[in-house]
């Protein structure tokens, strides 16, 4: 891998492209060129990146020659479509998408957890699930401690995760409701603004949805822990950004609040923001466009023999998303 290696957005208009580029700066990585790529109908647009403007071309199957890396974020079908492309032809592909996560061949990576899965990449590098990446940055280090054996959790997911036209909808109808219009919806099936929706991703035939169990199956692969078992309601909630998850976690060792707080503490990549006396929890609101996740509301689990309740905030934007695959990406110029 190049020093300065040529580096292309894949998806580079939509929610999670931008903050990808805006990463890239943010975090000075040691872009020698930056392609932006996207449809045919965004070509032409220009983005921002280091005072300069660069323009956004279509994709297609010739974009990637001479390309270094590709961070994708253009859903599934694009994925699928173009990221064998890419790596035929020397790129290495961090994907966001579902695409290739269950890929025995792709390496699924949280680099605070399994960095070194990276080396075994054949081209491709698969970027979690948000929700699952947001959540296991504060049930590794105690899984790393205490041997977890299995979750119950209910996730509180923000409209960014369905992408900008969802957050213009929250917009639009908080608007209609404060001037007493008719409420109108697109993106979701029902009202989210002052509601809640028990429905993150399309249903399946146990009465999960998709996004619950990828919980557990991501989980599984990242942890190198085949046994796992997560239990998950994923509920989309009228929060702009920044996903928040509370966990009931049983663990196969003994595990005491002290105990687990002296883990947490010290885990890479999350702060302790636990001092419920003086209302001091993660939140939302504080945990958006920050780069680490935040854990509070500790407790023993007054279920489980060896349990702890928790609950865990962050930008699902930055570490469910373009953080974390900014992050694969300075992994692989170490390489």
């Amino acid at each position: 891998m190049q020093s300065k290696p040529h580096v292309a957005v894949v998806g580079a208009t939509g929610a999670v492209g931008i903050e990808m580029i805006k990463t890239l700066e943010k975090r000075n990585f040691p872009v020698g060129q930056l392609t932006l790529l996207a449809s045919a109908r965004s070509a032409g647009k220009t983005l921002p990146f280091r005072g300069q403007k660069v323009t956004v071309q279509e994709l297609t199957a010739n974009s990637f020659a001479g390309l270094d890396i590709a961070l994708f974020s253009a859903g599934g079908g694009i994925s699928k479509e173009f990221a064998p492309v890419a790596a035929r032809a020397g790129c290495v592909v961090v994907d966001n998408s579902s695409a290739f996560r269950q890929d025995d061949n792709v390496p699924l990576v949280v680099p605070e957890i399994n960095g070194a899965d990276i080396r075994r990449h054949q081209g491709i590098i698969a970027n979690p699930n948000c929700t699952t990446a947001i959540t296991l940055m504060a049930l590794y280090p105690l899984h790393r401690a205490f041997d977890v054996k299995r979750i119950f959790a209910s996730t509180y997911q923000a409209v960014s995760g369905t992408g900008a036209k969802a957050i213009a909808e929250l917009e639009q109808q908080v608007q209609q409701i404060v001037r007493g219009q008719p409420v109108t919806r697109e993106v979701y099936p029902h009202q989210i603004a002052f509601n809640v929706l028990p429905h993150v991703d399309a249903f399946l035939d146990t009465g999960y949805t998709r996004e619950e169990m990828k919980m557990q199956n991501e989980g599984r692969k990242i942890m190198h822990h085949p046994a796992f078992r997560a239990s998950v309601t994923c509920v989309r909630v009228p929060v702009y950004r920044s996903h928040s998850v509370a966990v009931s976690a049983e663990f196969e060792k003994p595990v005491s609040v002290a105990a687990a707080r002296e883990v947490l503490a010290k885990a890479p990549g999350l702060d302790l923001v636990d001092d419920p006396e003086n209302k001091k929890y993660p939140l939302p609101l504080l945990t958006s466009e920050k780069y680490n996740c935040e854990v509070g509301r500790i407790r023993q689990d007054c279920a489980f023999d060896n349990g702890l309740c928790f609950w865990v905030a962050g930008d699902q934007l930055l570490k469910g998303a373009a953080l974390n695959a900014v992050q694969i990406a300075e992994e692989l110029l170490k390489l």
